[in-house]
């Protein structure tokens, strides 16, 4: 059952929703955007604007969440076993086949991962993370990989599941890999003006 869920978690992350929610709705193929022109809800806000954005993020972050969610809620699969699962969707979006191989960057559904497998205060957790980075001005790969840094070392700190801590560097090396070419740049945090 969990080979079988984590197969279709694979197939719900490859759809890449994003990329043609910005074709239905403006017509423009959302890869022309942004500084990395991936196929994500990012560059769907910057196409579209907040409200397209909003719409991509959470179609992102659904299919991750609903695969994991059925596995773990409905199917019982937990453990180690929940793992390869959890990890499916973040991969399918990230190398889908349906765009040769060349997602996005996984932001969206590693939140939608974290979601479905810890609940809704685990990502919130990630998103203050995230948000500590952002508002120092990190530029955005320096976000994702220090927000999910920090946010795995919060976890290894209060003693959660190894599992669990697990996922956290497993979805630290995706983002990295993700994010790699921006992070060849040194980040230039600094706090941003009111």
């Amino acid at each position: 059952m969990a080979l079988a869920m984590t197969l279709i978690g694979f197939v719900a992350g490859s759809l890449p929703l994003s990329l043609w929610l910005g074709r239905l709705a403006s017509g423009v193929d959302i890869r022309e955007y942004g500084p990395d022109h991936n196929p994500g809800a990012g560059n769907v806000w910057r196409a579209g604007g907040p409200a397209l954005g909003i719409a991509a993020a959470a179609l992102d972050i659904a299919k991750a969440a609903v695969p994991i969610a059925v596995a773990r809620l409905a199917l019982g699969i937990s453990g180690w076993a929940l793992l390869p699962v959890a990890l499916a969707p973040i991969l399918g979006h990230d190398f889908s086949p349906l765009l040769r191989f060349r997602g996005g960057k996984g932001v969206a559904a590693t939140f939608g991962a974290w979601l479905a497998l810890a609940g809704p205060i685990a990502m919130l957790g990630l998103a203050v993370c995230f948000g500590l980075f952002y508002a120092l001005r990190f530029p955005d790969a320096w976000t994702n990989v220090a927000g999910v840094t920090l946010f795995s070392l919060v976890l290894l700190l209060t003693g959660a599941a190894a599992v669990v801590v697990m996922f956290g560097v497993a979805c630290l090396g995706l983002l990295t890999y993700t994010n790699r070419a921006e992070l060849r740049e040194a980040p230039r945090p600094q706090l941003r003006s009111r």
